[in-house]
């Protein structure tokens, strides 16, 4: 199992490389991660029945969000930075395991092109977050059920 961490480092490394390569590129956001590290759990719960990273998901006012992941950006808009060596190694391993890989790349090809706002707004008519009293952790079964419902059943 990954921290949340090591795969908000894995989007900080994919995410300098499209800066480095697109001139439209924009960098990813504390907010914007947050987001894609729900829709990054949710999938990989409802395809192996098992947690991506062991740190909860909270419903926070701006959607779902990962206190680790905000304590170590706070008062940081912007979070890709400079990458270190230890960013690529979080990288090269998740890249090396095959399920986690492949759900991965799938929210962030799915999702990466969205701004944070609109993220924000579509988690909030999400069950998982609406369902869960502000400040409080979001359930594995409202992930769950939810990620299965639309994710697996809708293919």
């Amino acid at each position: 199992m990954f921290s949340a961490l090591q795969i908000v480092n894995w989007m900080r490394v994919k995410n300098k490389a499209e800066l480095n390569e697109s001139e439209y590129a924009e960098e990813l956001t504390q907010m914007k991660a947050m987001k894609l590290l729900y829709y990054d759990y949710g999938v990989y719960l409802a395809y192996t029945g098992k947690k991506l990273f062991s740190e909860p998901i909270l419903a926070w006012k701006y959607g779902p969000a990962v206190e680790a992941v905000h304590v170590k950006y706070k008062g940081q808009r912007e979070i890709v930075g400079e990458i270190s060596e230890a960013d690529f190694t979080d990288y090269n391993e998740i890249n090396n395991t095959p399920k986690v890989n492949d759900v991965i790349n799938t929210v962030w090809d799915k999702f990466g092109n969205r701004s944070a706002y609109d993220l924000m707004e579509q988690t909030h008519n999400e069950s998982p977050w609406k369902s869960t009293e502000q400040s409080h952790q979001i359930s594995d079964e409202a992930m769950h059920a939810y990620f299965d419902e639309v994710v697996v059943d809708e293919g």
